[in-house]
Order: structure tokens, then sequence, then C-alpha cells
């Protein structure tokens, strides 16, 4: 009987960690050979510096490994699709001003989110967490190549703990 009890356990705190989406990082969305590319605040490095315009960096594999994972991700929204109070579509870009500024980052590092449920527009402002289905997508959009589609889920305050 303790043997079954313990075994039961097991598979429920199993089952329970199963459901918990993997925190990631924006250099996590990079794959460990790219990452020489970007400094030590995560951001891209640029080697243009002449003042001209400088056009997106499409130099940037996705981690294909990731392709399905629930996974939780902060970032910043920039919107696509939806009214004054709910949106339904946006890129989520680790910093503020990334895609509104040029150059947008590398498609590594923007991921397009379908939100269908509609995110509360008041909560979209600040730094946020994105829960859902990561998938590698290539989505060319009018602002920005990307690298990945984000299935949302869920919108979490930002804790930087």
């Amino acid at each position: 009987m303790k043997h079954l009890f313990l075994s039961l356990l097991f598979s429920l705190s199993f089952f329970i960690h199963a459901e918990d989406s993997l925190t990631l990082d924006w250099i996590d969305l990079v794959p460990k050979d790219e990452q020489e590319m970007f400094d030590q605040n995560q951001m891209p490095i640029i080697t243009n510096h002449d003042g001209a315009a400088v056009a997106q960096s499409l130099v940037g594999s996705v981690r294909t490994e990731l392709n399905g994972s629930k996974v939780k991700i902060p970032g910043f929204v920039i919107p696509l699709e939806g009214d004054d109070k709910h949106v339904t579509e946006f890129l989520l870009v680790p910093y503020f001003g990334a895609c509104i500024h040029v150059p947008p980052p590398p498609p590594n590092q923007i991921v397009y989110v379908k939100f269908p449920q509609g995110a509360p527009v008041q909560q979209l402002w600040d730094v946020i967490y994105v829960v859902g289905t990561l998938k590698t997508q290539q989505i060319s959009h009018e602002l920005a190549e990307v690298g990945y589609l984000l299935e949302g889920q869920k919108i979490e305050p930002y804790d930087d703990q």
C-alpha cells in the first residue's frame, strides 16, 4: 500500500510539473552558436554606427527544439490587431521601442503572439509575461521578420525576481 501511495504521489507530481511552463529569457531563443552576436545585456551587437538607417538583421536561427513547448517569456507589446479594449495579436519584443525604432531585432528576438481571448489593453504598457505554446514559425510582417509564433493563453504581471 505504501508503494502504491508513493507511486501515485510521484505520478501526480510529474503531472503537475508537466503542466508548468518553461520560463525563457530572450537569449534562450538564440541557438548557442549564435549567442556571441549579443552583448552582455542580451542586445544584438550592431556593427554599423555610421548613422544610416540599418535594416533588420535577418541572421538569427531559431531553436527548433523549443517548437511545441509551453513557455513563459517577458517582453514589451507592439499591438497589431484588436480594439480599444483588447489586443488579440501583437509582437512581443525584448526591449521598449523595438520594431518602432530602427533596426528591429533579429527574427529570433521577436515573437508573434496570437491571443484569441484578447489581452486587456491597460495591461500592455509595461513589460509583461506571456504564457503559451511556442512554435518555430517564420512570419513576414511589415514591421519585421519574425522567427517565433506564440499561441498565447495567459498574461501575467512581470516579476523580475
